[in-house]
């Protein structure tokens, strides 16, 4: 039995910064006014940036979505479909405080197997959104 885990891949600061920056330069290609949350694998934030002109309610909509990628280890759009009206997970967005995000946009980071955090965006369509998270993934794990 593992009592203490040793060596585990964790994001920084300046990892969390790398994605940011790939995110907003995505979402300016795309015209775009987004708001991007960085959360560490507990769905703490550890950095956010909101574009000038991006909606306020985005800040919240954005750490929301890192919040749910980090602590499921699943991107946010794979609940549309179950935690919609009639789905078997129906009511889930009311859990945790009303944070648990059903739509797409929030997706979780893996280096090495395991979850290292969750960037979470918010301005675009959910499509939209996932597409600025994952450029911001990428960019993460071409430069580790």
């Amino acid at each position: 039995m593992e009592l203490i885990r040793r060596n585990g891949v964790e994001l920084t600061l300046a990892g969390a910064r790398v994605v940011l920056e790939a995110a907003v330069e995505h979402a300016q290609s795309l015209g775009l006014k987004m708001v991007v949350a960085v959360a560490d694998s507990g769905g703490w934030l550890v950095a956010l940036f909101r574009m000038d002109g991006a909606k306020l309610t985005s800040v919240d909509i954005a750490m929301n979505k890192a919040f749910t990628a980090a602590g499921t280890r699943k991107p946010t759009h794979e609940y549309a479909e179950i935690g919609g009206a009639g789905g078997a997970a129906f009511g889930i967005h009311a859990s945790n405080q009303g944070r648990f995000t059903v739509f797409g946009g929030g997706v979780p980071i893996f280096v090495d197997g395991q979850c290292i955090g969750a960037v979470g965006c918010s301005g675009g369509s959910a499509e939209e959104d996932r597409m600025v998270a994952e450029a911001g993934i990428a960019a993460l794990l071409r430069c580790a």
